[in-house]
């Protein structure tokens, strides 16, 4: 799991910017101001139905984190938090 959805900056975050594109999601910001500071994506490559494969993309450690537990959940309240 990304852990951005616990951080303190992930609405400003490029590199959570980046993961939301990927994931062709809407973006909790269309303009982040904050470069994160030595942030590791892990890139996975996944079996789906139909022979499909799809890339699932996660932040896993960042320099820049702040914990910030349920943030993203307040931002977007009411909706399912990204797995």
């Amino acid at each position: 799991m990304c852990i951005c959805v616990d951080c303190h900056w992930v609405e400003r975050c490029q590199a959570y910017h980046a993961v939301e594109r990927q994931h062709g999601v809407e973006h909790l910001s269309a303009d982040p101001d904050l470069r994160p500071t030595t942030p590791r994506i892990h890139v996975q490559v996944i079996s789906l139905e139909g022979a499909q494969v799809g890339v699932e993309w996660d932040v896993r450690a960042c320099g820049s984190f702040q914990s910030d537990p349920g943030r993203w959940s307040r931002l977007r309240p009411g909706e399912v938090v990204p797995a």
